[in-house]
């Protein structure tokens, strides 16, 4: 597991995000309801949550790509949610973002060399390609992957050629937003073991964002789960993932695929009566069961 870590990096306090909707005085979509999180320096904090869950959309956010309606975004203490633009190009020294698809992320006109020079602008030109040697070695990559273009990698590779660009200007955060979704098991592992080795030996904290309990498991020191634009439980990777205490939480761990279809279809009953049980009790009380039960 990663080193342990000390001292606040990333708060967001009471974050909201809102997108307008076509037509005529319509209320906006609120998609992220004040939110509250933060990450430690040299920590993996997971935001776990089914699609739609809004977990990107607080990434995005983060980055000043998503529009912030309400609360604040600090890094190492000062507010960065509303930022310009030359000072947010300022600020990606510190925080850079692993996105869900590799090829998409890279420009396939472009080789390796070249885009992880991008972000090494001043730099001198042997200083960039020492340090693009370095990159490349530190991702398991051969040197002579620089002359080569995306597509004559592997997906696995491309998303450890993405890595090696977020790593270039040595930061403190990285967002990794559902990094291994695209890729197959195997490779899957071995990019999660590479994220892994690189935050112990660098301290550097991570965002990972991820519909995989598993996987939020394997790499979190703590889990906030995410439910229709709110956090609804946040607590250590053991505790959430093991003994979760929100109904959604629990719902979400019993979806989970097991190996053993006779185990999954156990777990599919219980999810079931988890929910007609959560159902009852929130209309009992005079609640609406469709707003909290999916």
């Amino acid at each position: 597991m990663a080193p342990q870590y000390n001292g606040s990096l990333l708060s967001v306090k009471d974050l909201q995000v809102a997108f307008p909707r076509k037509g005529f005085r319509k209320e906006p979509f609120q998609a992220i309801r004040s939110v509250t999180l933060d990450v430690a320096r040299g920590e993996t904090l997971g935001l776990v949550g089914e699609s739609g869950s809004g977990k990107s959309t607080i990434g995005r956010a983060i980055l000043g790509l998503a529009p912030i309606t309400g609360g604040a975004v600090t890094f190492e203490g000062a507010t960065v949610s509303r930022l310009s633009t030359p000072a947010r190009r300022n600020l990606a020294k510190d925080i850079q973002v692993v996105f869900q698809d590799p090829y998409s992320s890279l420009n396939p006109a472009m080789t390796i060399e070249n885009i992880l020079s991008e972000p090494l602008q001043s730099v001198s030109r042997k200083e960039a390609r020492n340090r693009i040697r370095e990159l490349l070695d530190a991702v398991q990559l051969p040197a002579d992957a620089a002359g080569r273009l995306p597509r004559e990698f592997s997906g696995g590779q491309r998303q450890r050629i993405a890595i090696a660009r977020a790593l270039a200007l040595e930061p403190k955060l990285i967002i990794c937003d559902e990094p291994t979704s695209a890729l197959d098991l195997s490779t899957q592992a071995k990019v999660l073991d590479l994220l892994l080795e690189i935050q112990e030996r660098t301290g550097v904290a991570y965002l990972f964002i991820t519909h995989d309990l598993a996987v939020v498991r394997r790499m979190s020191h703590r889990v906030a789960v995410l439910f229709r634009g709110e956090v609804v439980e946040i607590g250590s990777a053991k505790q959430v993932t093991e003994e979760p205490e929100h109904p959604y939480t629990q719902r979400l761990l019993m979806a989970a695929p097991i190996a053993d279809p006779i185990e999954q279809e156990k777990r599919r009953a219980e999810r079931h009566r988890i929910i007609e049980l959560q159902r009852q009790q929130i209309e009992q009380v005079g609640g609406n069961a469709d707003r909290w039960i999916a």
